[in-house]
């Protein structure tokens, strides 16, 4: 005796060896044995031999019509056997009733399934649609096949060509134009930016990776939305001293100023003035809405997008000519030693004198350590500002910042691309650092002693982050350090800005410890920040490479990291170079450069020669390469 049954959704037949009440043992046609319940027992036969039905029970179905056997239903229950009788007019062989079975499990718009073996015909309205959505299936198929041949063509339809930006930077893989464009690159072998550049969709390399940054963070477009203007208090007593600010040449949002008197043989006042935008926006207006979708400003090499809209940045911006709101911190300093003897906070109105700039003055950096003058106004104050500098990182016992890790600056003008290094821990980066610590350090612990929330900066274990929590920050070697000092270009400081200004104004601060406003903001700042950061590096490789192909350059040297991985040096770009042979971290190297791929932002290299201990950090074109 044979018998057909269904297992794990397929149909199965086996020569019974043995019977128990409530299951059989059988064995296929290829000798496998099996315990099989009665229940899931189809049907029993002598002849033919399991796997010959199974041959004649496909090829019956085969000659079966689908909608034939649909009319030929009533709309109740049956089982397969009862309409194969129907259907040849006697008592069915087992070969066709295998083969009705096998035609109605097939066809499940047509045949609801009611249990093993059973089904019930499909109402005539519903088969209707169903047969529509798998006609129009049909069709999109078709549509998706004609629109991929096409791409494989490097001929792009119109219906992809509109998708471009979602394709590259977002795809919807729901839409068929996906599913064309993704089986292209399949059949093609090509990435989606290397088959949208074969079909000439792709003119602009640049704006190919800007256009990634601005799709992620900017779907809408990068114009900020309509919003009234804020505007500045304009009873705030006015400071005494005139500030003066330093900043690169680019930059729009002076967030910072200083101011320095002669107070006496033995005492000089020192200001940090910080631009004050929390004086003329509330938390929940329009323009904070603005901020906190933003969550900071956005370097990019040749551009950026500002936290804040223009109209808010003139307002507030320290800049030449203008009175601004700030808060200040006054510092009382012995000139002797260097220390400072108190301070106080005030918001107050600050006229600004002048906005120096580091292409003017860096030539202080080696006039500070050697002695020498320059003549430029306000050096005196710099040289002042730099000694306390000096005193403050030595008490610390940390540098302000990390010296090691070179600071790459890109200009961009036209197509043309300029990479300089600016030397970290220069005397007016250290003035700039250290003053913005200081006042970081003493306004966190202002609110930390008052028990008014803030967002602080931690770093235990080497591991940096933010907390509501005043908590220290061992690489600054600080007890507490709260981002204060950027309110134009950072959210956090900010929301810290508006703590603060409650707190000295002697107001109920807008946020509490457990407010979900401020957590959310710290998290949203993070990851923000995070991403920025990474789009950052890639644009600066982008703009890396471009610097290769405009020098023409044919060999450069780079430093080994691991393995085959090296840093080119004089830039901010690591490759792997597979012809590497196997060589100590840090490893001078020469490559030969065999192709530059703007497209996959990547360079190919071969090994050429060893050449020694790692050598300093160098700008492009004086050394290096």
């Amino acid at each position: 005796m044979n018998v057909l049954y269904e297992e794990d959704g397929e149909f199965k037949v086996g020569a019974v060896l043995s019977r128990a009440p409530a299951s059989v043992q059988v064995e296929s046609p290829h000798g496998r044995r099996s315990k099989i319940k009665t229940a899931q027992l189809l049907l029993e036969f002598e002849r033919p031999p399991g796997a010959e039905l199974l041959a004649g029970a496909e090829r019956f179905a085969e000659g079966l019509d689908t909608d034939f056997l649909w009319q030929c239903c009533a709309d109740t229950e049956f089982g397969f056997r009862d309409l194969a009788r129907e259907y040849v007019g006697r008592e069915p062989a087992p070969v066709e009733s295998a083969g009705v079975l096998f035609k109605l499990h097939a066809a499940p718009m047509y045949f609801y399934r009611r249990g093993r073996g059973r089904y019930q015909a499909a109402p005539q309205a519903t088969l209707k649609l169903a047969l529509a959505a798998l006609e129009r299936k049909k069709r999109v198929l078709e549509q998706v096949a004609a629109w991929a041949a096409a791409l494989a063509r490097f001929s792009c339809p119109a219906e992809i060509a509109a998708l471009r930006d979602e394709l590259l930077y977002a795809p919807d893989r729901a839409k068929p134009e996906t599913k064309a464009f993704e089986q292209a690159c399949r059949e093609t072998g090509l990435s989606a930016a290397r088959l949208l550049e074969r079909c000439g969709l792709v003119p602009d390399t640049h704006a190919l990776h800007l256009n990634r940054f601005v799709h992620e963070f900017f779907p809408q477009g990068a114009d900020f939305p309509a919003h009234a203007a804020p505007a500045p208090p304009a009873d705030l007593p006015a400071a005494v001293a005139e500030a003066f600010s330093l900043d690169d040449q680019g930059t729009t949002e002076i967030d910072d100023a200083f101011s320095f008197t002669r107070v006496g043989e033995d005492e000089w006042r020192i200001g940090i003035h910080i631009a004050a935008p929390a004086l003329g926006f509330a938390p929940g207006s329009a323009v904070d809405a603005i901020a906190r979708e933003r969550l900071s400003t956005a370097y990019l090499p040749g551009c950026k997008y500002t936290m804040l809209p223009q109209d808010v940045i003139e307002c507030f911006s320290l800049d030449h000519g203008s009175h601004q709101p700030a808060l200040s911190l006054y510092l009382n300093v012995s000139p002797a030693d260097m220390t400072v003897r108190g301070h106080a906070s005030r918001i107050e109105q600050v006229r600004i004198g002048a906005n120096l700039r580091h292409a003017q003055y860096d030539v202080l950096n080696e006039g500070f350590e050697s002695g020498a003058r320059a003549g430029l106004p306000y050096e005196d104050e710099l040289r002042g500002l730099w000694q306390l500098a000096c005193a403050l990182e030595k008490r610390r016992g940390k540098p302000s910042v990390n010296a090691a890790v070179p600071d790459y600056l890109f200009r961009v003008e036209g197509e043309r691309v300029t990479i300089g290094l600016r030397r970290r821990g220069a005397p007016l980066d250290k003035l700039v650092s250290e003053l913005m610590i200081l006042a970081n350090r003493t306004w966190g612990e202002l609110l930390a002693e008052r028990s008014v929330a803030a967002i602080y900066r931690v770093q235990s274990s080497g591991k940096v982050r933010l907390s509501v929590h005043p908590e220290a920050h061992d690489g600054l070697g600080v007890a507490c350090y709260a981002w204060m000092t950027s309110p134009l270009r950072r959210y956090v400081d900010l929301v810290n800005q508006w703590q603060l200004a409650a707190a000295l104004s002697g107001q109920r601060p807008p946020f509490a410890r457990t407010s979900e406003s401020l957590l959310g903001a710290m998290r949203a700042f993070e990851l923000t920040a995070a991403r920025y950061d990474e789009h950052q590096r890639m644009m600066e490789s982008y703009w890396c490479l471009r610097w290769l192909q405009q020098e023409q350059l044919r060999t450069a040297e780079a430093t080994v990291l691991r393995e085959n991985l090296v840093r080119f040096e004089g830039l901010p770009l690591t490759t792997r170079v597979p012809s590497l042979p196997a060589l100590d971290a840090g490893t001078r190297v020469r490559l030969e450069l065999e192709g530059i791929d703007l497209i996959e932002r990547s360079v190919a290299c071969r090994f050429a020669a060893t050449l020694g201990a790692p050598q300093a950090a160098v700008p492009p074109g004086q050394g290096a390469l």
